[in-house]
């Protein structure tokens, strides 16, 4: 993490240092992609900042429980994939929170996808291009799931993004059906 220059890297932060994390909105990104990839454990990362630097950076880590640690399946569960603390998602405040990294996963070209697969190593996934194949074509169904699952997330007991929408924590859930149904909330509440 730290390269060759001399600075510091952590697990945990306090939750003053917390906020002031330089890149805290890429947690938005990463949530997106551990959704669509179906990781089945929580989100780490380690913060890391050069030695003349005051502020934090986040580096995402430990890949090892997409498709279900090797599983090569998908358990949906709204909390699985996430950070452990709320405070990195208390920013959130509608769709937009999540840009550019959803629109991306979403429009992702299923050449792309192709392309990534074929570099793997065959000994990473038994050489079986038959199962490749079948977690290549369930990872392009995904990308138009993958708004559905942070809504899981987002309605979930957690309660994760309290800024969710302009209304304010009385109007949460109508602004969540709201935004998916691409219907405008100020529009029917006066």
């Amino acid at each position: 993490m730290g390269g060759l220059m001399p600075g510091q890297v952590v697990d945990y932060l306090p939750e003053e240092q917390l906020a002031e994390v330089r890149n805290l909105g890429e947690f938005g990104g990463i949530l997106a992609l551990d959704k669509w990839t179906g990781n089945a454990n929580g989100r780490q990362a380690v913060f890391t900042r050069k030695q003349r630097e005051r502020r934090y950076r986040a580096v995402f880590i430990d890949y090892g429980y997409c498709f279900h640690a090797g599983e090569w399946r998908f358990e949906d569960a709204p909390l699985r994939g996430v950070y452990y603390r709320n405070d990195v998602y208390r920013e959130v405040t509608g769709w937009e929170s999540f840009e550019p990294w959803l629109t991306r996963l979403e429009m992702l070209p299923a050449e792309t996808v192709w392309a990534a697969a074929n570099e793997i190593p065959p000994e990473w996934y038994g050489g079986d291009l038959n199962d490749m194949e079948k977690l290549v074509e369930k990872l392009l169904k995904r990308r138009s799931r993958i708004r559905e699952l942070i809504e899981g997330f987002g309605k979930s007991e957690r309660k994760p993004f309290p800024k969710w929408g302009a209304m304010g924590k009385e109007c949460v859930e109508d602004a969540w059906k709201g935004v998916r149904w691409g219907t405008s909330i100020a529009g029917r509440v006066n």
